[in-house]
């Protein structure tokens, strides 16, 4: 089995949405599969779409707010995390509410990183050449306005759960293709 399934980050969201008959909690759920998958692809324009002209990103990390503010300093943040190559992700949900006005997500959040990103980040890995699969628990608050779209993303995260070194063999193809592709 594959270490990361990207499939698996929309699926309790998927299946909400397919027994909800609340049509404002069908909006809520339909904007947050939208920049789900949006992310997968990546795409940055349709992520940008799915959300509000004024995010505001809330990224809780040891007492501090590190998130990203305003249209251009989440667009900035989302361009960087396509940059870092670490965008082969899975988020295994195991918890979700919805409301009126926000989804609720909460479960194992596992990335790839190439090593040397990680090291950048301060993980601590032992052969920058190297891929590491880093899983964290996450809870994500998606506030959603009155017009459908996301406001930001409030994240609460455990810190590294664990942090594994890995084979070629166990990378997933988007990752080698993004990651170890040959230069052309």
């Amino acid at each position: 089995m594959a270490v990361i399934d990207s499939n698996r980050t929309w699926e309790l969201v998927e299946e909400r949405l397919a027994v909800t008959t609340n049509e404002r909690h069908r909006v809520v759920l339909s904007v947050v599969l939208e920049h789900m998958k949006a992310e997968a692809v990546p795409d940055l324009d349709r992520l940008m779409e799915t959300l509000c002209p004024t995010p505001d990103y809330h990224f809780w990390n040891n007492g501090q707010d590190v998130g990203p503010k305003t249209t251009e300093g989440v667009r900035a943040y989302y361009a960087a995390f396509v940059e870092s190559r670490s965008n082969i992700l899975e988020y295994e949900l195991d918890r979700l509410i919805v409301d009126d006005h926000c989804l609720v997500t909460e479960g194992y959040l596992k990335q790839i990183y190439p090593g040397s990103y990680a090291a950048q980040l301060g993980f601590p890995v032992d052969d920058e050449s190297a891929d590491y699969l880093i899983v964290f628990r996450q809870l994500l608050l998606w506030p959603v306005d009155e017009n459908g779209k996301i406001e930001g993303e409030d994240s609460y995260a455990s810190g590294p759960v664990s942090i594994t070194k890995l084979s070629f063999d166990e990378l997933p193809q988007a990752y080698i293709d993004l990651v170890h592709a040959p230069a052309s």
